[in-house]
């Protein structure tokens, strides 16, 4: 497998340079057969940690989960319930303590590629906005000339073109996150990993963000995960929000919503009346203590 989308992580740079693994190889599926394949499964997955005493600590109990072609899903749960960690497996950070999870049907070391943002860009200080974008071509072997073409035609295309050749200090954080995620689409990723993404944003940013990354997604086709805190983030992007329960954590619940894909917008989203009714069940389902939580 190969992991895309953080420089700052040494596995990152030494993955091996794949290609993304089809569904079969001489599959050819129409457009809502392809809506109906799952991209990645996990099925029986759990997780526990050995502390210094040699104590077992569970973190995932058992996550069975399917996330289908094209599909947006957001993970919910209270501070602590192991949202990272879920990460982490699906990224193949961590391998499982129990369980199977598969991509497109086949274990992830066999070639698919998963894309990541994270809470920070992560972009280098020394290198160009270019050079940026151009890391994980670079890593893949692809030639010098090709790799800035794509890379020149992918920032004119998201109004970045005149930053190509500064340097990430002098653009504002929502710049420097439409550059995070240029350099994660432009290498074709099966799947799009998001967590926090607009954390260190400011809400009217984060708000404009959602926007503009949910198209972008949806132009390029990609099938999404988000961990977030932000139910209303959730509500707004997805197609799905999955809710975690406490530590040691399982699926509570599922709701569909896909309130941004049947109005358009995420803003639209916010103001639907169903927004609402959908934060407040949530809520109900995180089952958060005001006073005397873990947090």
């Amino acid at each position: 497998m190969q992991l895309l989308g953080d420089p700052g992580s040494p596995k990152a740079l030494t993955m091996n340079s794949s290609i993304a693994v089809p569904i079969s190889p001489n599959a050819k599926l129409n457009d809502q057969e392809m809506l109906r394949q799952s991209v990645i499964s996990l099925s029986g997955v759990k997780k526990a940690f050995t502390s210094p005493s040699g104590e077992s600590i569970p973190v995932i109990e058992d996550i069975t989960l399917d996330i289908k072609q094209e599909e947006f899903i957001s993970i919910v749960g209270p501070s602590g319930c192991g949202k990272s960690t879920m990460f982490n497996i699906i990224a193949s950070l961590l391998e499982p303590s129990d369980g199977s999870i598969t991509l497109r049907g086949r274990d992830p070391a066999c070639g698919a590629r998963i894309g990541y943002m994270l809470q920070r860009d992560l972009l280098f200080p020394w290198r160009t906005i270019i050079d940026n974008v151009c890391l994980g071509l670079e890593i893949q072997g692809v030639a010098k000339a090709k790799r800035y073409a794509m890379a020149r035609e992918q920032l004119a295309r998201y109004g970045l073109a005149d930053f190509a050749d500064q340097y990430p200090s002098t653009l504002s954080g929502g710049m420097r996150q439409r550059v995070a995620l240029i350099r994660t689409l432009i290498t074709d990723p099966d799947l799009i990993l998001l967590d926090e993404p607009f954390s260190a944003l400011d809400y009217q940013t984060r708000l404009v963000l959602e926007e503009e990354i949910v198209s972008i997604l949806k132009e390029h086709h990609k099938t999404v995960v988000l961990i977030t805190h932000d139910i209303g983030e959730a509500i707004a992007m997805s197609d799905r929000v999955a809710v975690m329960t406490q530590r040691p954590t399982s699926v509570k619940k599922i709701y569909d919503v896909g309130l941004s894909r049947e109005l358009g917008s995420c803003l639209k989203a916010r103001s639907d009346t169903r927004y609402q009714r959908y934060f407040d069940s949530i809520w109900d389902d995180l089952d958060i203590q005001i006073s005397g939580a873990e947090q």
